[in-house]
């Protein structure tokens, strides 16, 4: 019986990479276990990822061949950093908001300019900080099912932020919140935009990473496994675009998406023993062509 599990269990997961639709880029250095957000660099060919909590203030500079560059600690706390963000200039934003247990008030994104990061003679230290709360939450933690409120995904786009919240509540049926913060330093309400459904099994439908193509005109939401992709949105009426629900056929704990050009989405997953730690790539019109 072991050996006819062990069969089924090598046969499954060879089925899965043959029809995956993702191509591994490369592996992520070792000490990378935990990357829970990227972004590509528009002016090289490497990217940036961050780690979430318990694995230091660090920004890692990674090339496309998977070997790290260089890293900078950043001088700020890490407290939950779950996301990284950029704007038209190279701007790179670092989204401390990581909320599991639904009992923060101490939510954050920082500024790290791009001169900054690029000067290697200091550590770089934020330019300034935009604190936020949510208005729709009044209990720290609120009942176990309305724990709506941690947030793994976000992207910056003309002067706002945009976050989309990881669903933790009991009774999962895959809503995600969607909130607009300003690129402001201060304290901010985050104005709650609307709800969007992703499904209704939590490893197939919480949101764990969110990015925005250079040109403005799309965006994706990630899972372990899917990809949700926007498009034809006026202004910010997300909701009212285009919405395609795409499948990578290919599960693994998926937490950082970045785009790498207008098309080609590069997706990082955590290390867990032998699986994991990769950089895949994927072009979003290929896979809205699949059935």
């Amino acid at each position: 019986m072991k050996i006819y599990i062990a069969l089924l269990s090598f046969f499954l997961c060879s089925c899965q990479e043959t029809h995956s639709e993702l191509t591994m880029l490369c592996k992520l250095p070792k000490h990378l276990k935990e990357v829970s957000g990227m972004q590509y660099a528009k002016d090289g060919n490497f990217f940036y990822v961050i780690q979430d909590s318990g694995n230091g203030s660090f920004l890692y500079e990674i090339g496309l061949d998977g070997k790290e560059i260089k890293d900078a600690l950043i001088g700020v706390e890490n407290i939950d950093w779950e996301d990284l963000a950029s704007d038209k200039e190279g701007n790179l934003y670092f989204g401390d908001f990581g909320n599991n247990k639904n009992n923060r008030k101490n939510l954050g994104i920082y500024k790290v300019s791009k001169a900054a990061i690029q000067d290697e003679t200091m550590m770089p230290s934020p330019e300034y900080k935009v604190s936020f709360y949510y208005p729709e939450q009044t209990e720290f933690p609120p009942s176990k099912k309305e724990l709506l409120y941690d947030c793994e995904a976000f992207f910056e786009l003309n002067g706002f932020f945009y976050l989309f919240t990881k669903n933790r509540s009991k009774g999962f049926d895959g809503t995600t919140l969607i909130y607009k913060v300003p690129n402001k330093e201060g304290h901010h309400a985050a104005q709650l935009l609307g709800k969007y459904k992703t499904g209704e099994d939590y490893n197939d439908s919480a949101i764990t990473g969110a990015a925005i193509s250079p040109d403005g005109s799309k965006f994706v939401l990630l899972s372990h496994s899917k990809v949700w992709l926007f498009e034809n949105f006026k202004d910010d009426d997300f909701l009212n675009g285009t919405i395609s629900v795409l499948e990578l056929n290919h599960y693994s704990q998926k937490e950082a998406v970045c785009f790498k050009d207008n098309n080609t989405l590069l997706i990082a997953d955590e290390k867990d023993k032998k699986t994991g730690g990769n950089v895949y790539e994927v072009n979003v019109e290929s896979l809205k062509t699949k059935p």
